[in-house]
């Protein structure tokens, strides 16, 4: 089964991994964008699915619009992000106001309005920071974050494997602990210092550990965030989208805060 495993992981890894870096590197403004977007309606899809199987409601459609409401603030300076969340809150009044037209509908309302906004603040508000940051500091911040992250999640595996005993959270996370979670932080700082080294000359070492290890414990919040939508919603995997990988919210999971965060951290702290 392992070996199984690894054979679907493998090449879906090569060709993420690949597109990520062209997408990164050389992609222009606007295709980045669209990418980008491309990445969250689909993760978008995936929380509304997961929610569906709880019995639930979200306007699937609806909440994609609201999404690319929001994204469009991130490309064009002129249309705000206060804007785009009014529009986005004074379509959904009128979009519920009209659609719950029979006193059957009433019981599912609330979940549902409540489902179909916050899928975007949760996704598109926070993986659009993608952009941003890669626009004002270059695609070399970026790297800087894949390799915090996905380091250090790495390395919380393995030593939550060979020593983990207390339990981080339990129902979000079963398999997590403490252990494994300081062992991540630790990876994640040598991460952003190899990531300094090669890429961020101009970043100080002391703050490419304080930025890896502040980075990495907020993508420790995120990552059992988006496992506590999946266990509520009684499955693994968000979906099979990605042969040995899951689906992108899985993916994703732990970047969807830590995104987010490192761009405030080098808006207000800087990289140099």
């Amino acid at each position: 089964m392992k070996k199984i495993d690894l054979r679907k992981r493998l090449p879906t890894s090569i060709v993420l991994l690949s597109f990520v870096f062209l997408c990164v590197q050389f992609f222009s403004p606007l295709l980045f964008f669209l990418v980008l977007q491309a990445l969250i309606f689909a993760t978008l899809l995936e929380f509304y699915n997961l929610a569906s199987k709880r019995g639930l409601r979200p306007q699937k459609t609806f909440g994609i619009v609201l999404s690319l409401i929001v994204g469009i603030s991130f490309y064009f300076e002129s249309f705000s992000l206060e804007l785009a969340f009014f529009i986005s809150l004074l379509l959904a009044a009128l979009y519920f106001v009209l659609s719950i037209n029979k006193i059957e509908k009433l019981p599912g309302f609330p979940s549902s309005i409540a489902l179909t906004l916050f899928g975007p603040l949760y996704i598109s508000f926070t993986l659009n920071f993608f952009f941003p940051l890669r626009e004002q500091e270059g695609p070399f911040i970026i790297y800087f974050l894949f390799a915090v992250i996905f380091l250090g999640d790495t390395g919380a595996f393995v030593i939550g494997k060979l020593f983990g005993r207390h339990k981080l959270a339990p129902v979000a996370s079963p398999k997590k602990t403490w252990e494994g979670s300081f062992g991540g932080i630790f990876i994640a700082c040598l991460g952003g210092i190899l990531a300094q080294q090669v890429l961020l000359h101009n970043m100080p070492l002391w703050k490419a550990i304080l930025l890896a290890f502040l980075v990495h414990a907020v993508a420790q919040i995120s990552d059992p965030l988006e496992s506590l939508f999946k266990r509520a919603a009684g499955v693994k995997d968000s979906s099979n989208l990605l042969p040995g990988h899951g689906g992108f919210f899985d993916r994703v999971d732990s970047l969807i805060l830590a995104a987010p965060f490192l761009y405030f951290l080098v808006k207000y702290v800087g990289i140099e």
